[in-house]
């Protein structure tokens, strides 16, 4: 490892080992942490089984980066697709896409993030109140292909209480490593008996700058700075609910612009909008025996534009979509309490060529699901136990023009977990699930080029469902000030979806050129493992004074028969070390990935190991009855050349290289 000892790095590591930080507040004044996602209002501490990981507050503040990607690229089994600063999908266990769902405040965010890695996630990111990890017999509440899990990004944009005068947060931050910008504000209130919220964010950035070349085997590679990685991106919404005792009702609206380079030779660049309408509705006490009725309803007009260098439009990916959710929580019956529901969604999505308006990459595609979930959950006596069971039909329906047929899918999944407290504080917990998953659009109906990627994608309309026989097991320490746990799982999957390279080159047509300027990929299936364990260990994580944490995560991904499947994350390993002392807390953490080389048949280069170091400061005084927070954050502070091995530009594009943001919150 080389470090390149300069002014700035010195002073911020003399300074942050003189006082290093908790990085995550004080347990005896911090509120309980509550899982929103969860089918009942239960603090993190008791949703360990699943398991869950809510970042909020100030670990979310210092964590978060420009892409939801980037954001909870450092959590126990998270990595990131890192296709530049722009677009940036978790990828968690070694599952990405559609095995992966996100949502927004409990609703699918309706992008078309899964169809590509150079798409962004259309969540509201830089507002976001806290971040949540789940995965378990929960997840089936939400979807039969979330088999690697679930991320639900809370905003808070439909009010659910009355406060007694006006709150909010404004926020101001720079960073050196792009010229980057960001502001955001969110504020509550109320006027009688309803509630209002609004929030507003805007962020600017320009090329990032990395340790050396951007592509190591090609010297005329831009030097120092990563050219196309610029973004830019703006959003709104505001929202406002009718809240009574019985509970409320409420609606919101959002919009999102964005507008960022994807670093490739081809230097296109991607036109993002997306306008967002919400519903939602809580009923306490409906009718006997039933504890609350909750609606949600989501409507997503949803549009991204890739275009060239000089701004000609090539391709026009689109996605309308609408949601409903409708869910009753039952009182106890025989110790059993639980959540059942309905869920539809209804889109169309397609993939136009801006010239002539046919299909380009994918025809127009109307999908409809069905799908009705049970979720129970009981304690007998020192063990808890949980089920979960999703039964959903899917159609896909192309454009009669495309000359592809419709298809129906039938899907059956169940999850059952248990975790059993065998002495106070020691918990062995278990997750055994089924999953089916019905192919995307993109995956039954591709042919066609796709600029970003530089692949022709070619689809298989005959694809099988994807199905999954899972297991997760936990061995943790959940009281006093240490605590840990470690995991390890093994997913079995017949009829695995992957993109297969054939390494052939074709010109936009698909015919065969040895000088085009796309790589052919198929769509295919064949049976699959991937397994894993985790593990970490952790002192006075939420009291003052020293606070410390190990973290080790690692996972291996195979085809049957074809080595490794592509893409897989790195070995990692890390510590944090903080300090927190009235109004000052500051903290460093150090990762280090080993060198990834399990590569699938068609990837030809292993990624090299590297070691990201981070740290925090901040310092909270009172300013006119207000709370003002000043913060430093450095990022890479080794200025690494980082390649993340779950990244199609992995060769072409490293992540970015030293980084100091500096910035200011007040909270009124």
């Amino acid at each position: 490892m080389h470090f390149q000892r300069t002014p700035l790095a010195s002073a911020l590591v003399t300074a942050l080992v003189a006082m290093s930080t908790a990085a995550y507040g004080q347990e005896q004044a911090l509120p309980q942490v509550i899982v929103t996602a969860s089918p009942f209002a239960t603090g993190e501490e008791l949703q360990t089984f699943m398991p869950a990981k809510v970042l909020t507050r100030d670990e979310l503040r210092d964590k978060r980066g420009v892409s939801l990607g980037d954001t909870l690229s450092r959590e126990l089994g998270v990595s990131q697709s890192a296709f530049g600063a722009g677009a940036s999908r978790p990828v968690i266990r070694g599952l990405e896409g559609p095995r992966i769902k996100v949502l927004q405040n409990g609703m699918n965010v309706a992008d078309v993030s899964t169809a590509s890695n150079d798409h962004a996630v259309g969540s509201d990111n830089e507002t976001a109140r806290q971040i949540e990890i789940l995965r378990g017999p929960a997840a089936l509440l939400y979807g039969s292909g979330a088999i690697g899990g679930l991320i639900n990004v809370v905003n808070d944009r439909i009010p659910d209480l009355l406060l007694p005068k006006p709150t909010g947060t404004a926020e101001l931050r720079l960073s050196s490593v792009d010229s980057g910008k960001t502001v955001s504000l969110a504020a509550d209130g109320a006027a009688g008996k309803i509630g209002l919220h609004a929030d507003a964010s805007w962020h600017d950035t320009s090329d990032y700058k990395i340790p050396g070349l951007a592509n190591p085997n090609d010297p005329s590679a831009s030097n120092g700075r990563l050219t196309n990685s610029f973004t830019r991106r703006g959003e709104a919404g505001f929202g406002a609910s009718y809240i009574e005792s019985w509970g409320h009702i409420g609606a919101s609206v959002g919009t999102l612009k964005d507008h960022y380079g994807i670093p490739t030779a081809e230097r296109s660049f991607i036109d993002l909008s997306r306008t967002r309408y919400d519903i939602n509705a809580l009923v306490n006490s409906p009718i006997t025996g039933i504890s609350s009725f909750k609606f949600k309803l989501g409507a997503t007009d949803y549009q991204h534009t890739e275009k060239q260098p000089d701004g000609t439009p090539n391709t026009v990916f689109a996605n309308k979509a609408t949601e409903t959710r409708w869910e009753l929580t039952h009182l106890p019956i025989a110790g059993w309490r639980g959540t059942f529901g309905i869920q539809t969604e209804n889109n169309r999505q397609s993939a136009l060529s801006a010239a002539t308006g046919t299909p380009d990459t994918v025809p127009i595609t109307r999908s409809t699901s069905l799908a009705a979930f049970i979720f129970e959950e009981k304690e007998f006596g020192s063990l808890r136990a949980s089920g979960g069971v999703r039964l959903e039909s899917v159609k896909r329906s192309p454009d009669a023009s495309s000359g592809f047929a419709d298809r129906n899918f039938n899907l059956a999944s169940w999850s059952v977990g248990g975790l059993w407290t065998f002495k106070p504080g020691y918990a062995l917990g278990a997750i055994f699930s089924y999953a089916e998953r019905a192919p995307t659009a993109e995956e039954l109906y591709s042919n066609g080029p796709h600029e970003s990627s530089a692949t022709f994608d070619i689809g298989t309309p005959g694809t099988a469902k994807e199905k999954s026989r899972n297991i997760d097991i936990s061995l943790q320490k959940t009281e006093d000030k240490i605590r840990w746990k470690a995991n390890v799982f093994h997913n079995r999957f017949s009829n695995f979806i992957y993109g297969r390279v054939t390494g052939m080159k074709v010109d936009g047509t698909g015919a065969a050129d040895p000088g085009g300027e796309f790589t052919q990929r198929f769509w295919s299936q064949g049976s699959a493992t991937v397994y894993g364990a985790e593990a970490e260990i952790s002192y006075n994580l939420r009291g003052e004074g020293w606070s410390l944490r190990g973290f080790a995560d690692t996972s291996r991904g195979k085809l049957d028969g074809q080595n490794y499947l592509p893409l897989q994350p790195a070995t990692r390993f890390g510590m944090e070390v903080g300090y927190r002392e009235g109004a000052w807390r500051g903290g460093a953490s150090l990762l280090h990935a080993l060198r990834q080389d399990r590569l699938a048949t068609f990837e030809t280069s292993a990624t090299p190991a590297y070691t990201q170091l981070d740290a925090n400061l901040s310092w909270t005084h009172r300013v006119g009855g207000r709370e003002l927070t000043w913060f430093a954050l450095a990022k890479n502070l080794l200025n690494q050349d980082i390649r993340v091995s779950t990244s199609l530009l992995k060769d072409v594009a490293p992540l970015p290289g030293r980084n100091l943001i500096i910035g200011a919150r007040l909270k009124f």
